[in-house]
C-alpha cells in the first residue's frame, strides 16, 4: 500500500500473497456450490479478506493514513462471526465427525474444493504468525480470524458432504 517497494521474498507479501490465493480457492469452491447458505457464508468471507489483505499490505508507518483514507481494520468482531457460524453449523449438523475426511472422496466438487481452501487458509495463518514472530506488526486478530476460518472451512465442506448425502 501507499507505494513502499519491498522485495517478493519479504514475509509481508507472503503473507498477503497467502490470503489472495486463500480466496482464490475460496471463489473455486463458490463457484461449484450450490447451497445458498453456503453460498452466503463463503461471499462474506471473501469480503473479509480483502480487509485482511489490505490491513497486511499496509505498512506499520501507514496505518494511520490508512484509517484516515477510510479502510477498515480487523476487528474481533469477524472472529465472532466466524464462531457463530461454526457453532451454527455444528449444532443444525448435529454430527460429531471423527477420524480424517479423505477430500474428493464420495464429495462433490464444492466440498474438495473447500478443502482446498482451508489447507491454505492453514498455510496462510502460519505466513501470519511467521511474519509476526519475526518483527512485522500484524494484529492478533488476523491470526485468530485465520485460525477460525479454517475450522469455519472444514466444517462447510463437511455440510457440503452431508447435504449431498441426504
Amino acid at each position: 500500500m501507499y507505494g513502499r517497494r519491498v522485495s517478493k521474498s519479504d514475509p509481508r507479501v507472503g503473507t498477503y500473497g497467502a490470503v489472495d490465493e486463500l480466496n482464490a480457492a475460496i471463489g473455486v469452491a463458490r463457484a461449484h456450490c450450490s447451497n445458498p447458505d453456503i453460498l452466503a457464508i463463503v461471499e462474506a468471507v471473501q469480503n473479509s479478506l480483502i480487509i485482511v489483505m489490505g490491513e497486511m499490505a499496509t505498512h506499520e508507518d501507514d496505518r494511520e493514513r490508512y484509517a484516515k483514507d477510510g479502510f477498515k481494520f480487523v476487528e474481533a468482531s469477524a472472529v465472532d462471526i466466524l464462531t457463530a457460524h461454526v457453532d451454527r453449523i455444528e449444532s443444525d449438523l448435529n454430527i460429531r465427525f471423527k477420524g480424517w475426511a479423505i477430500p474428493g472422496k464420495d464429495t462433490t466438487p464444492c466440498s474438495a474444493f473447500l478443502d482446498v481452501a482451508r489447507t491454505i487458509c492453514r498455510r496462510a495463518e502460519r505466513e501470519a504468525v511467521y511474519f509476526r514472530e519475526n518483527g512485522g506488526a500484524l494484529s492478533e486478530v488476523i491470526i485468530q480470524y485465520l485460525n477460525r476460518l479454517s475450522d469455519l472451512l472444514w466444517l462447510l465442506a463437511r455440510w457440503e458432504d452431508v447435504e449431498t448425502k441426504n
